[in-house]
């Protein structure tokens, strides 16, 4: 009985925000940081080509949660951001399957119509070959020699881990706890050339802007976000 008591404990641990979460620094605050998220409300968030917020998302223990991905839909920011750094961290269900997709625009049927996307997955689980911290279907981390597969820093379904993405005109990054997956560059020509490769190559809205709003996927697992930042960068 003790056993099972403590068990549970712990697993509500893992989903339970800390006292300083969804906070900015004095330091982050004096650097420029804007708090996306203030873990209370879903003030300043809004669905895809909507204004309200549907029921499948809520905000729990310190937490935005897609807890119904069936009535969820994906979330965007109220605001649009061009060149920037997003910080955030993410908890995902067993199996689940979510995205931070970046520069969408309010046209087009889809964020994914036009909006590049951090793939974030439960790796040991999910069915999609794209992998988290990949750029969907355009680039992925390099084999890791220890592993034979694709660099995966992600901890397992259940357990917080952080985003890191950076976003600009000289460099792009992709971060997962603290290890660099790969850079490009957009609009370069490899990166042209693997849109024209892809699915993407037919939709005329994708990575044309480069002002949009940031989304987070909702339609696929369970997941949850918290701490979600970022820092506007200038162009050059």
């Amino acid at each position: 009985m003790h056993r099972f008591f403590y068990l549970a404990a712990a697993s509500l641990a893992l989903w339970t925000a800390q006292a300083d979460d969804n906070t900015l620094s004095p330091k982050e605050k004096t650097d420029g940081w804007v708090l996306l998220f203030d873990g209370n409300s879903t003030t300043g968030w809004h669905n895809f080509k909507s204004s309200g917020i549907r029921p499948g998302w809520k905000v729990a223990d310190g937490n935005l949660v897609c807890e119904d991905p069936h009535n969820a839909g994906d979330l965007v920011t109220e605001g649009q951001f061009e060149w920037f750094e997003l910080d955030l961290e993410y908890n995902i269900s067993p199996g689940g399957n979510s995205g931070i997709m970046y520069h969408v625009s309010d046209e087009g049927g889809a964020a994914w119509a036009s909006g590049p996307e951090f793939q974030l997955e439960d790796n040991a689980l999910a069915g999609d070959p794209q992998r988290c911290g990949w750029l969907y279907a355009l680039y992925q981390p390099p084999i890791d020699p220890k592993t034979g597969k694709p660099l995966d820093a992600t901890k397992p379904a259940g357990e917080w881990n952080h985003v890191r993405l950076v976003i600009h005109p000289d460099k792009c990054v992709h971060e997962i706890n603290g290890v660099k997956y790969f850079d490009y560059v957009l609009d370069s020509d490899d990166f042209k050339a693997r849109v024209a490769k892809s699915k993407f190559a037919s939709m005329p809205l994708f990575a044309k802007v480069h002002k949009g709003r940031i989304s987070l996927q909702g339609d696929h697992g369970k997941v949850r976000f918290r701490n979600i930042k970022v820092l506007p960068q200038p162009s050059k």
